[in-house]
């Protein structure tokens, strides 16, 4: 006699993935590769193609090539689409995810986080924020070294590609980081570029191994287990 297998239903399946109301506030973790944002007739800023659905009454509008002014459109002139942000505003529950990588919420409390502007998912509308190049890169290595400064009191949302690692930096020991595997750093740090090679050994090499990023100082840096390669777009 045969049993009924209810494992596998249509039923068992909803039920397991539908959406459900934490009562998190206004960043909620639907899963550990997709942020629920509750928006009430307010707005936030989110990475250029991260939405993948949204209920309610939400509008989307991009981020003004002027809007930080003529020093942020020639930023956002060499960045690329890593770097530019959608505006949605209004109210209902907002689905952003971006790859599958991983999401990791921060809460900054009139503090500041660098981070790769790659991998900048979301922050609140009262974050202030500020895309920067490193000093002393040239244009070949420039691609994926752009970074966006997180600033005040409010929720950021970030991405890592598998689980990130949190290492500390204090005077006594500095950090040496792979440019293509560094997520995020404390606003209390600047790192410099190290190399200890000729520039012709570094042509045509993009990895860790040709050159590294220095960070001295008391503060902390996040990796991840993976390189990211980017290119440079007009």
């Amino acid at each position: 006699m045969s049993t009924v297998d209810n494992r596998y239903t249509l039923r068992e399946f909803v039920e397991q993935t539908q959406q459900r109301d934490r009562g998190e506030g206004f960043f909620e973790m639907e899963s550990p590769r997709i942020l629920e944002v509750n928006l009430r007739n307010n707005y936030v800023w989110t990475k250029m193609g991260s939405m993948i659905s949204y209920l309610g009454n939400i509008r989307f509008e991009r981020e003004g090539v002027f809007d930080k002014g003529i020093g942020g459109f020639l930023k956002k002139a060499v960045t690329g689409e890593g770097a530019r942000l959608t505006k949605a505003n209004g109210t209902g529950k907002l689905y952003l995810a971006d790859f599958g990588k991983k999401i990791q919420i921060l809460r900054l409390e009139n503090q500041e986080i660098v981070v790769n502007a790659n991998d900048v998912l979301a922050f609140e509308s009262h974050v202030t924020w500020d895309i920067k190049m490193m000093k002393r890169v040239s244009s070949m290595m420039a691609g994926g070294l752009f970074q966006m400064t997180l600033s005040g009191t409010g929720m950021v949302a970030i991405t890592t590609h598998y689980e990130p690692l949190t290492l500390v930096v204090t005077p006594e020991q500095p950090v040496y980081t792979d440019p293509n595997a560094t997520v995020a750093w404390s606003g209390t740090l600047s790192p410099n570029l190290k190399t200890d090679i000729t520039f012709r050994s570094m042509i045509g090499r993009s990895s860790g191994e040709s050159f590294q990023m220095e960070f001295i100082g008391n503060g902390f840096v996040v990796v991840q287990p993976f390189e990211e390669v980017y290119q440079a777009q007009g």
